[in-house]
């Protein structure tokens, strides 16, 4: 059997400049959100809702639709609930304030327990 004849293998790197040591692999870099992104206000409500109670989040300030969609279903999987975004708030079932603070702190946002 021969043996496999490697093109690059009288290659040593020579002559080529050393990289940065900071370097890191394109895939590892994250984008970081922005360290405040306004306050939001978590509500427990349980008024005309059957007596069952929800987590409403709202108040948000230049957020889209698609970012309260993909927040409400980190709160949703994190919380083992369900949950839906309606009128520009995310609501999730049960009472989950101190889980969907969390999440909310670590996207950015300031939040703020508000109401009973």
């Amino acid at each position: 059997m021969s043996e496999f004849n490697n093109p690059f293998g009288a290659l040593d790197g020579t002559g080529f400049p050393p990289a940065p040591p900071d370097a890191a692999p394109a895939a590892a870099a994250k984008p970081t959100p922005p360290k405040n992104r306004g306050r939001v206000d978590i509500v427990r409500q349980k008024a005309g809702r059957g007596g069952k109670t929800v987590t409403v989040v709202k108040n948000f300030v230049g957020i889209g639709l698609p970012e309260k969609e993909k927040l409400a279903k980190e709160m949703q999987r994190s919380c083992g609930t369900g949950g839906t975004v309606k009128d520009g708030q995310i609501e999730i079932q049960g009472d989950q304030r101190e889980a969907v603070a969390r999440i909310l702190s670590n996207a950015g946002f300031r939040p703020v327990m508000a109401g009973g």
